[in-house]
């Protein structure tokens, strides 16, 4: 019903936010990590999905597409609410929530408050295969360049999938071994590619 609502943040609670557009207040639920994003009477964008209760109309809000449809997947995972995967992005931002299920880092999601292991577990089977690894690399890669003018070491990781995907070794294997390996800034591609064929002989 509402793609999006635009206006001037005029409240804000832990758990919420209110948006005042012409003169109408919206509450809107948001993960905490938007409310430290935003500052009163700051004009803002919120991306939003619309949920029907027998006792509630209720508005979830995010400050990118790219969150409500993350949250929007998590909600179809059996098992998980609205209130799971709020809590969800409330502790893992996009690309570290797209990290931990493409690399089954269960532990990670489970760190959300209410979120035990089998359901983190749960939402890894359900979601890993809706996920691009490629995708997440290349979001991660755009959001670093603009963060820290480029990192090379994104890059370099990117090209070590590639070439072990294209060898026939699972993403996310390669995903998880790299995600518990010390990677110096100016790592070299052949030499990631060592280290991470020998990490993998681990797992």
């Amino acid at each position: 019903m509402y793609a999006y609502i635009s206006g001037k943040l005029a409240g804000v609670s832990e758990e919420s936010i209110v948006v005042d557009n012409h003169g109408i207040g919206y509450r809107i639920l948001v993960p905490s990590s938007v409310l430290n994003r935003v500052s009163m009477g700051q004009e803002i964008k919120v991306y939003t999905h619309f949920q029907v209760r027998e006792d509630a109309q209720v508005l979830y809000g995010f400050l990118s597409e790219e969150e409500l449809e993350l949250f929007r997947l998590l909600i179809s995972v059996n098992g998980i609410g609205p209130k799971g995967a709020l809590a969800i992005l409330s502790v893992l931002s996009v690309d570290d929530l797209r990290f931990a299920i493409l690399s089954e880092d269960a532990k990670a999601i489970s760190a959300a408050p209410g979120i035990g292991a089998k359901t983190a577990q749960r939402v890894i089977l359900d979601l890993k295969d809706k996920l691009d690894f490629m995708e997440a690399f290349d979001a991660r890669s755009e959001r670093g360049a603009s963060a820290a003018a480029g990192s090379a070491i994104t890059g370099v990781k990117n090209e070590v999938v590639m070439a072990l995907t294209s060898l026939g070794y699972a993403s996310s294997d390669v995903l998880r071994a790299m995600q518990g390996m010390d990677i110096p800034e100016d790592a070299q591609v052949e030499d990631l590619l060592k280290q991470t064929l020998k990490q993998m002989a681990f797992l």
